[in-house]
């Protein structure tokens, strides 16, 4: 028999992705009845209870938020009264205003709103960014000193400043009036400032609360102009860079987000702002037409300039076709990037003056400034990931269970986009990531991004002592520490995570809506999905499973993403769909039969438009699973298969089953679970390795699990 482990001879990069599925519970008859009710279909319905909908109000106000009645934003921001008082009088006295942003998209499109808003509304105003590679995030003196010496007299942060106390009451001793506009975290000591606006110190309950940077902007520009009485010309533009730093800030789409977001997405495509057309042209992103409940009509339909932040807006009672929208991957993944590398690796001026000119020629040179500095931003991301995973496998694969966190630092990494590689690692390994680069020989700068069961910005303060300046919230952080501390803070960080996960804790987690079968995958289910948007933060795409299908064609296509064709029998009828699995390369090639997780995706090519699957999740059949899992090691069985006779088994071989099929000559075929390379041979010093995704082997194994099947049924 064959001894040799197969796992000696398959590289980890052969196995599939190790994640947990989490599959909501199913509840057909209460999706059904919520069908019948609410007029969709069952599998819309459940997905609809997947996000916490029970009643048909409930869904009514989800898919036609514009029937939800807003408060007026004086009543939930105790501080907006004080805000616009300031902005008024600095306005009618010609007082010089200037705006503290942040490098991100969400500070640069708040920046850039303020800017633009401010400036038709007469105001005297200018801004400034402060360095992410000299001074990092956030107001700070030298900014204010600089804002007072060029005669400013109102300072307006945005995206920033919540924790900023010292600054700020430098700003104040040296006679600046401060209002900060910020959405993250509430420190224990709120800074000086003559007016806050931020969510978090709003009621839980409001349609307001989860608003990004650029939220809290647009709702002070709108409510500034309706003040003045000045909204003509203003709205629209302000919705549509209030829709691109929301989407790629990934901020919530729930309560006001979802429904401005909505209304921007519409918008967007015949948007007059410039740089806005420019990032579409130069971005590639192509508007598409849909259908969906309640309509967009009137002046409020797509943000029209009569529309109060607080007026409810008459929807049609029946679904009417859409004019042509974008989508929030068109955000998410074309337009938010090129915004976001500037702010990585670039300057973010570009920015600031692509989304502030009303000349198309200069918006069109800002546009290809973002586009090539993404582009370097993609090569960069791409090196360090790759030379990131090499450094991991070489000194941290092996203990990655005992140390439940991977902390990876290296020389000459670009600080700019090491956190988005620490996302990546996180997608890979499964575990909390620490992620630094050395700024100079004494100083190490780092991010960190989290799973679940992890909260980074607790584990950042277990380890203060350590740091220098550290932040962030419970997914995500930044951190800054001296060199000498790194390996102390290892060893911390890994007592952390021993106290907080657990073994189980460390695969993805893959959340799944709703099992369906691949005939069920067409242009119908596509459309009544789009009820479902926008989708994003805390109101996911639909992510469905198949099980068992059968993967006929596959390759490795552009910078390592595998495009493949899999098929489903049912009723004796094959249906074949395409499918993309992004990044994937490590994993090609992937196993004949398989469970598959997937979005739903459309596909545009030469004039023709297609449904096609965007994989994220891939694992062994549920069957093969539980043979390898339950199956008594040394069962057997006899099988004919093409008139021949074979005996097949599970078997012990090191710690994991193996299966094993043997012909009449005594050759055998190896195989264990997650692999596709087996050994064929009498004996392992001989045996050679064959890709069992083959056809030939393929189905010779599917007939002995067939046989083996039997044999467990009944035993």
């Amino acid at each position: 028999m064959l001894e040799r482990p197969v796992s000696e001879l398959s590289k980890p990069r052969r196995r599939l992705p190790d994640q947990r599925w989490q599959i909501y519970p199913q509840k057909p008859e209460f999706a059904q009845n919520l069908a019948v009710l609410t007029n969709l279909s069952p599998i819309v319905s459940q997905l609809l209870i997947n996000r916490g909908m029970e009643t048909p109000e409930q869904v009514q106000a989800f898919l036609d938020p514009e029937s939800l009645v807003l408060p007026s934003p004086l009543e939930d921001f105790p501080d907006l009264a004080i805000s616009l008082e300031l902005l008024e009088n600095a306005i009618a006295s010609q007082t010089k205003i200037a705006i503290c942003g942040d490098y991100d998209a969400d500070g640069m499109t708040s920046t850039a709103l303020l800017l633009r808003s401010l400036r038709t509304l007469g105001a005297q105003v200018d801004y400034a960014i402060p360095s992410r590679m000299h001074e990092g995030y956030g107001i700070n003196k030298r900014i204010v000193e600089e804002f007072h010496s060029e005669g400013v007299g109102l300072i307006l942060t945005v995206d920033n400043g919540i924790s900023a106390f010292e600054p700020v009451a430098r700003a104040r001793e040296l006679g600046l009036a401060v209002i900060i506009t910020d959405h993250h975290d509430i420190p224990q000591k709120l800074p000086p400032a003559n007016a806050i606006l931020n969510p978090k110190l709003i009621a839980e309950s409001s349609p307001y609360r989860g608003v990004a940077g650029v939220g809290v902007a647009y709702i002070l520009a709108v409510s500034l102009a309706q003040q003045l009485g000045q909204t003509k010309g203003l709205i629209q533009p302000m919705l549509a860079l209030f829709t691109l730093g929301t989407i790629a800030d990934l901020a919530p789409l729930t309560g006001v987000n979802r429904r401005w977001v909505k209304r921007g997405l519409q918008h967007l495509p015949k948007s007059n702002l410039a740089g806005v057309k420019a990032l579409i042209q130069v971005g590639g992103v192509q508007a598409r037409g849909e259908e969906r409940a309640g309509g967009a009509g009137g002046a409020g339909g797509a943000g029209g300039d009569k529309e109060k932040l607080q007026s409810p807006v008459p929807s049609p009672q029946s679904p009417v076709p859409n004019p042509k929208s974008l989508k929030p991957e068109d955000i998410g993944f074309r337009l938010g990037p090129r915004i976001n590398a500037i702010g990585r690796i670039g300057n973010p001026q570009t920015v600031i003056e692509l989304l502030t000119t009303d000349d198309m020629g200069v918006a069109l040179e800002r546009a290809m400034q973002c586009e090539q500095v993404n582009a370097s931003r993609q090569e960069m991301c791409q090196q360090i990931e790759q030379e990131a995973i090499a450094y991991v496998e070489t000194e941290f694969v092996g203990s990655l269970q005992q140390d439940r966190v991977l902390v990876v630092v290296q020389p000459n990494w670009h600080h700019g986009v090491i956190g988005i590689v620490a996302s990546r690692l996180v997608e890979r390994y499964g575990v909390p990531v620490f992620i630094g680069t050395y700024e100079d020989e004494e100083h190490i700068r780092g991010s960190a991004r989290s799973i679940p069961e992890f909260h980074v910005f607790e584990a950042l303060e277990y380890c203060h002592d350590l740091l220098g300046k550290f932040g962030g919230h419970k997914a995500a952080g930044g951190f800054s520490l001296p060199v000498e501390n790194l390996q102390a803070l290892r060893s911390r960080l890994i007592k952390f995570a021993n106290q907080c996960l657990e073994p189980q804790h460390l695969k993805p987690l893959l959340k799944i809506d709703a099992e369906v079968n691949l005939n069920h995958l067409n242009q119908q289910l596509y459309q009544q999905l789009n009820a479902l948007h926008p989708c994003g933060m805390d109101n996911p795409d639909p992510v469905f499973w198949t099980p068992n299908v059968q993967v006929v064609e596959q390759k490795i296509v552009g910078k390592g993403h595998i495009k493949l064709t899999i098929a489903q029998t049912i009723d004796n009828q094959e249906y074949k769909i395409k499918a993309i699995a992004w990044r994937w390369g490590d994993y090609f090639r992937l196993p004949p039969r398989v469970d598959v997780a997937y979005k739903l995706r459309e596909n545009y090519f030469n004039g023709n438009t297609s449904i096609e699957l965007e994989l994220i999740g891939v694992r062994l059949p549920i069957k093969l699973q539980q043979f390898f899992a339950s199956s008594p090691i040394q069962s057997s069985t006899t099988f004919e298969y093409n008139q021949r006779q074979y005996t097949c088994g599970f078997y012990k071989n090191g710690i994991e089953a193996e299966l094993r099929i043997k012909n009449a000559e005594g050759k055998v075929l190896a195989m264990q679970p997650g692999h596709i390379i087996g050994l064929l041979g009498t004996n392992r010093q001989n045996a050679k390795e064959v890709d069992l995704s083959q056809p030939q082997y393929d189905n010779i194994i599917q007939a002995a699990l067939q046989a083996l099947s039997v044999l467990s049924a009944e035993l």
